[in-house]
C-alpha cells in the first residue's frame, strides 16, 4: 500500500541519518586517528608501577567500528557504506588506502585518495548477514605502511522483506466426532527468513481466515483445537481450515502467509443400529436342505467401520432348535440358516424374535440409549413334492440256504410323505443284483428269491430296493436291504489235504502210519464234529484200519505184520468221514498207501518210483510236465545245429529251380500234352534214341563238366527191350556220374514194356485224331474189358446215339 511505502522510505532516511551521524568526525563508528608519542599533544605522567618506573597512557592508533549498510538497497547510485581515515594522512595525496577482505573490489570498492568505501550491487541479508574487510594505509611514494592491517565488519541490515512461510503446502489432520471444546487437532509453524534478533520482521503471530466457528488456532504456537461442541460425522465429516501467518506481530504493514488444513472427523460408536422393519417374512420351500439360507435381515447403523459391526441373535421362537443366525461381516447382514429339516405336513409356519446390537460399544455414549434393536421374523413353510420314505434306514433278512424259488424271506414299506398320499411300487436297482437272485413285489415289497442259494458261495447279498411314486415317476428313493444266508448242513466232510503215505515192508501190526482230519465248508453253530471209520465193504479183508480219535481227527493203523512191495506195493484204504448235524452227510475218501523198504527204526530206504515221487513231492503229472519240457528244449537245440549247418553247405547245381523243390513223378501211361520237360520221356519208348545233346535240368550242364563215356549196351533181341534193364542202366549211371549232385535226387521211370497186345495208351504217339481211331479190338480182350469195348467199339452211329 502507499501508507507501506512511505513508511518503508522513512525508515530507510532514518537508518541512513544514523550511518552518517556515527560516522561523523569524533564518533566511535569511524576509523579514529592514529596518535604517536610526540606528534599530537603530550602524555601526561598516571602514576607509577612497581619497580618505580612511571607509566604513560597513549592513544590506541587504529580502532574500527561496524559498518551497517540497508539491504535491498535500490537507489541509482552506489550505497555509501562509510569512510577510512589515517592519522598521518596530511591531505596532500601521499596516502594510498587498500581494502582486502570478503567483496573487496566486486562487493565494495574504496577510494585509495579519500578512503571513502561503497557498496557496488544491491546486498541481501537473508542470503549473507555480514562482511569481514580488511584495511591498510601505504605510502603512495614508498609503499611503505603507515598503519597495520586492521579488520572491520560490514553488517547487512535487515529490512522486512520476507514473508512467513509455513513447513507444508497442505496439512492433513483427524479428530474424533463429539469432542470437547478444546481438542487439540494439529500444530502448523511457520518461519521468517527475516532477522529475528532485530524488531519485528521475524515475529510470527497465527490467525484463522477459514473455519470458523468450529475450530480456533492458537497465535503464539499455531496449534488448531475444536471451537464448537457435538461435531457430527454423520452430517458433516471434511472441514478445510485456511491459516494466516504474519509477521511484524501481526501489526499493518507485515507480510504473510497461509496454508490449508483438512481435517477429517473419525467415527466413533454414536449411533445404535436400527432394523429397517419391524417385521420380516420369508417363504420357504420344505427340501430346503441343512444349513441353508431361510433369509436376510438388516440392521442399519450410521457408523462405519468396526463400530458398525453388529450381532444378530435369536431371542425367542416357536420352533426351538430349528434355526440359527448368523453375521456377514462384509455386509452386516443377519442370515437366518435352518438346522433342522422342514415338514409342510408336520407345522407350516414359524415365528421368530431376532435381536441386533452393536459388536463394540463405547461407554461414553450409554447416555444415548441402548445400542440393540429388536425385530419379529416369520416363516412360512411351502409344500414340495417328496420321495417316498422308507419305514427303517436300512433292512436286515435272513434266508436258509435250502429255501425253494418264490420263497418270501421278507418286506420292505414305504409311504408318500405328502398329503397327496400317492401309492409307492417297488422294484430293485439290478445294479446290485446282476444275477437276478431276487424280486421283490412291485404292490407289497414283499421280497422273494428267484434261484436256489448256497451259502457256501456267498454268505450276504447287498441288494438296493427303489420306491417310486405312481403319480410321479421321478420322485424316487432307495433303501439297503442285507440278506444273510443261513446255513445248512449240505457239503459232506472231506479230507483236510491229499494225504500220501507209506508202510514199511517190516511193519508190525496195530502200527500208525497217518493221521488225518476232516474239513467241511458248513458252519454249524456248536461247531464241527467228524465221525472217522472204515469203509464196509472193504472192513472184511482190510489190510488197513481207522480209529476215531474223538477230535475230529483218525489214525491209519496197520492190521498185519509185515507187507511185500513185489506183491502189492500201493494200498487204497476208504475212509468213511461223517458229521453230527442234521440231516447228517458222509463221503469216502481214499487214501493211498505204498509199501517201501525201512530200516529197524522204521526210516524208508528204498522205495518203487512212484513212492519215492511221492516222497519227494512231485507227482507224476509234475514229472510228465518236466520232461515234456526237456524235449522240447532239446528238439529246439538240434534242429537249429541242423539249420546253421544247412547254412553253410553250397549247393552244386545252380540253376532257377532246385530239383528237391522240384520232384518230377511219371505214372505208367506218360506225362500226356502236359508232360514237363524234366526228362525226356521218349527216352523210355525208345532206349536206343538217346539224344546226346539233351541236357537234364537236374544237373550242371556238361559245358562245364566233360560227359562221361558210357558203354554201349548190346543190341537187344528186338528194338523194345526190357525196361528194367534200361533202368538199371540209368541208376548205374547215375550213380558213376561225377557232376551228379551231392544230395538225393529223386527221378521216377516208368515203362509198360513191349510186346502186350494192348500196346501203350499215352497219347503222345498218337497221330490221328480220336475219329480215326479203331477200338473194335477191345471186344476180343475178354470179359474185363466188354466196358470198354461198349463204350468205343460200337459203330459211328452207336456213338453218336
Amino acid at each position: 500500500t502507499r501508507f507501506y511505502k512511505v513508511l518503508r522510505k522513512a525508515y530507510v532516511l532514518m537508518v541512513l541519518w544514523a550511518v552518517a551521524h556515527l560516522s561523523s568526525p569524533g564518533s566511535g563508528l569511524r576509523a579514529l586517528r592514529r596518535t604517536t608519542g610526540g606528534r599530537r599533544g603530550s602524555t601526561g605522567l598516571t602514576g607509577q608501577d612497581a619497580n618505580g618506573v612511571p607509566l604513560r597512557r597513549s592513544k590506541r592508533g587504529w580502532m574500527w567500528n561496524q559498518f551497517f549498510l540497508l539491504e535491498e538497497y535500490t537507489g541509482t547510485d552506489m550505497q555509501y557504506v562509510g569512510k577510512l581515515h589515517s592519522d598521518g594522512d596530511r591531505g596532500d595525496g601521499s596516502v594510498r588506502y587498500v581494502l582486502t577482505g570478503e567483496g573487496a573490489g566486486s562487493l565494495f570498492k574504496i577510494d585509495e585518495k579519500s578512503g571513502d568505501i561503497h557498496a557496488t550491487k544491491r546486498l541481501d541479508r537473508e542470503e549473507k548477514a555480514y562482511y569481514i574487510l580488511h584495511a591498510k594505509a601505504i605510502n603512495r611514494f614508498t609503499n611503505e605502511a603507515l598503519e597495520g592491517q586492521s579488520e572491520f565488519i560490514i553488517k547487512i541490515h535487515d529490512i522486512n522483506d520476507n514473508e512467513p512461510r509455513f513447513t507444508k503446502d497442505v496439512y492433513t489432520a483427524r479428530v474424533p466426532e463429539m469432542s470437547d471444546i478444546g481438542t487439540s487437532v494439529i500444530q502448523v509453524t511457520a518461519t521468517d527468513a527475516d532477522d529475528a534478533t532485530y524488531g519485528n520482521s521475524a515475529r510470527v503471530v497465527y490467525s484463522i481466515l477459514e473455519g470458523q466457528p468450529y475450530f480456533s488456532v492458537d497465535p503464539e504456537t499455531g496449534l488448531i483445537k475444536t471451537a464448537l461442541p457435538g461435531m457430527d460425522r454423520e452430517v458433516k465429516e471434511n472441514y478445510q481450515v485456511v491459516i494466516q501467518a504474519k509477521d511484524m506481530a501481526g501489526q499493518m504493514g507485515g507480510l504473510s502467509g497461509t496454508t490449508t488444513v483438512s481435517i477429517t472427523l473419525s467415527d466413533v460408536n454414536d449411533n445404535p443400529p436400527r432394523f429397517t422393519k419391524t417385521l420380516y417374512e420369508f417363504r420357504v420351500p420344505e427340501s430346503v436342505e441343512l444349513g441353508g439360507t431361510v433369509g436376510v435381515i438388516r440392521a442399519m447403523d450410521a457408523d462405519i467401520g468396526e463400530n458398525a459391526e453388529m450381532d444378530y441373535r435369536i431371542i425367542g421362537s416357536d420352533g426351538p432348535g430349528m434355526f440359527d443366525i448368523t453375521t456377514n461381516r462384509s455386509t452386516q447382514d443377519g442370515v437366518i440358516v435352518l438346522r433342522k429339516p422342514l415338514d409342510f405336513e408336520r407345522k407350516r409356519q414359524y415365528s421368530l424374535r431376532v435381536q441386533v446390537e452393536n459388536a463394540h460399544i463405547n461407554p461414553r455414549f450409554f447416555s444415548v440409549g441402548p445400542f440393540r434393536d429388536e425385530a419379529t421374523v416369520k416363516i412360512v413353510v411351502e409344500d414340495v413334492d417328496e420321495p417316498p420314505v422308507f419305514e427303517r434306514a436300512s433292512y436286515v433278512m435272513e434266508v436258509k440256504e435250502d429255501a425253494a424259488r418264490n420263497t418270501i424271506i421278507g418286506s420292505v414299506s414305504a409311504s408318500d410323505p405328502d398329503d397327496k398320499n400317492s401309492l409307492v411300487r417297488y422294484t430293485i436297482d439290478r445294479r446290485t443284483d446282476m444275477d437276478r437272485v431276487f424280486n421283490i413285489h412291485a404292490g407289497n415289497g414283499s421280497v422273494y428269491t428267484l434261484r436256489e442259494l448256497d451259502r457256501e458261495e456267498n454268505a450276504w447279498h447287498n441288494i438296493s430296493v427303489l420306491a417310486t411314486e405312481f403319480n410321479n415317476p421321478r420322485q424316487i428313493s432307495r433303501v439297503p436291504v442285507y440278506i444273510r444266508v443261513l446255513d445248512v448242513n449240505d457239503n459232506a466232510p472231506t479230507f483236510a489235504t491229499n494225504y500220501e503215505t507209506f508202510v514199511c515192508e517190516n511193519a508190525k501190526a496195530n502200527q500208525r502210519i497217518q493221521t488225518v482230519s476232516a474239513t467241511d465248508p458248513d458252519e454249524p453253530l456248536g461247531g464241527h464234529r467228524f465221525f472217522f471209520g472204515l469203509a464196509q465193504e472193504a472192513a472184511g479183508k482190510a489190510n488197513f484200519s481207522v480209529r476215531d480219535n474223538k477230535d475230529n481227527t483218525a489214525w491209519i493203523l496197520t492190521r498185519r505184520n509185515s507187507y511185500n512191495s513185489l506183491q502189492k506195493s500201493v494200498y487204497h484204504v476208504p475212509v468213511v468221514i461223517s458229521d453230527g448235524e442234521f440231516p447228517m452227510q458222509s463221503s469216502t475218501s481214499t487214501l493211498t498207501v505204498r509199501v517201501c523198504t525201512c530200516d529197524r527204526e522204521g526210516n524208508m530206504k528204498l522205495c518203487n518210483a512212484e513212492a519215492l515221487t511221492a516222497r519227494a513231492g512231485l507227482s507224476t503229472g509234475a514229472l510228465v510236465a518236466i520232461l515234456l519240457c526237456v524235449i522240447i528244449l532239446l528238439m529246439i537245440v538240434v534242429l537249429f545245429a541242423a539249420l546253421r549247418r544247412q547254412r553253410k553247405k553250397e549247393p552244386l547245381i545252380i540253376s532257377k529251380e532246385d530239383v528237391r523243390d522240384n520232384v518230377v513223378s511219371y505214372n505208367d501211361e506218360g506225362g500226356g500234352e502236359e508232360d514237363t520237360q524234366a526228362f525226356d520221356i521218349g527216352t523210355l519208348r525208345n532206349p536206343e534214341a538217346i539224344e546226346e545233346s539233351k541236357q537234364r535240368r537236374d544237373i550242371v550242364p556238361e559245358t562245364f563238366y566233360p560227359p562221361v563215356r558210357r558203354p554201349v549196351l548190346p543190341p537187344t533181341r528186338d528194338n523194345n527191350g526190357d525196361v528194367r534193364d534200361f533202368i538199371n542202366q540209368r541208376l548205374v549211371d547215375n550213380d558213376s556220374d561225377p557232376t551228379a549232385p551231392p544230395y538225393d535226387s529223386l527221378a521216377t521211370y516208368a515203362y509198360e514194356g513191349n510186346g502186350s497186345v494192348a500196346e501203350s495208351l499215352s497219347s503222345l504217339e498218337s497221330v490221328t485224331t480220336e475219329g480215326d481211331q479203331d477200338y473194335n479190338y477191345l471186344s476180343e480182350w475178354g470179359p474185363r474189358f466188354k466196358k470198354l469195348a461198349d463204350m468205343y467199339g460200337g459203330d459211328d452211329s452207336d456213338r453218336d446215339s
